[in-house]
């Protein structure tokens, strides 16, 4: 087990390094690392089959036996001790649960082959992406392509609401999806409120891509143009339309089902 550093000022270079990745896309971006808050995604980054670059726990975690055994199963990673105050400045969590993990964020492999891929154009809300990219590694996913657009996939709310998903999908932000679209040699399914047939009719076998719109303003026309199958979700309840999030993963899991 690693030795225990400790940092108690804010004036601390590392901590302000830390203080500067939990608000901003572009510091993450820059740095190529972010932070993952509680045990929970440390263990699914640990059976991800990687180890993080750094731990960092409040005095209440050195008590607690789950931490203990993840602090365990990283016996060579630098571990540092912040005091509550710091702590709490890092962590979202009203009621923050004693341990980050710094971590490199993975590149995507650029000449990898998807079988089962999602285009998200602008999706937006934090929740709703990190609810998207837990319900696609869930149904079997290969790849995420986001938009510039969208929200920032490794933020700590998307890192949160996603659950563990980002560590089994190949995430490739800021992606041209026109440019996507043109080159991926499956089929590519859209969803539209005018389309004449219903996803429970679409064959999803074979090398397939659902391409997902914005919240409001839903898929771009260019984008629609580019699906070679337009289907609608069949909704015999008295609302127009789903939550973003909600559709998608019908539209997945659909698809996990005829993949069986």
């Amino acid at each position: 087990m690693s030795d225990l550093k400790r940092i108690s000022s804010r004036d601390n270079a590392f901590f302000k390094s830390l203080l500067r990745l939990t608000g901003s896309s572009r510091e993450r971006r820059d740095a190529g690392q972010t932070l993952l808050d509680g045990p929970h995604l440390l263990r699914a980054w640990l059976d991800s089959g990687r180890l993080p670059a750094h731990i960092l726990l409040s005095p209440q975690a050195l008590e607690d036996a789950e931490i203990s055994r993840l602090r365990a199963d990283c016996p060579d990673v630098p571990c540092t001790l912040l005091e509550e105050s710091l702590f709490k400045q890092l962590s979202e969590l009203k009621t923050p649960n004693g341990l980050l993990a710094l971590i490199d964020i993975p590149q995507p492999d650029p000449a990898r082959s998807n079988n089962f891929a999602l285009l998200l154009e602008d999706v937006q809300d934090p929740g709703n992406l990190g609810s998207i990219l837990r319900s696609a590694a869930a149904a079997g996913c290969d790849a995420v392509y986001l938009s510039q657009g969208c929200a920032d996939a490794w933020s700590p709310r998307v890192l949160r609401a996603a659950m563990g998903g980002h560590f089994v999908l190949a995430i490739n932000e800021s992606s041209d999806l026109l440019d996507i679209a043109s080159r991926f040699d499956g089929m590519l399914f859209a969803s539209s409120l005018e389309a004449k047939t219903s996803l429970y009719e679409c064959n999803l076998n074979g090398k397939i891509a659902f391409a997902v719109g914005n919240e409001g303003a839903g898929l771009s026309a260019e984008l629609q143009d580019k699906a070679q199958q337009r289907f609608i979700i069949p909704m015999p309840g008295k609302v127009e339309s789903l939550n973003a999030a909600a559709a998608t993963a019908v539209c997945l899991f659909e698809a996990a089902r005829q993949r069986r």
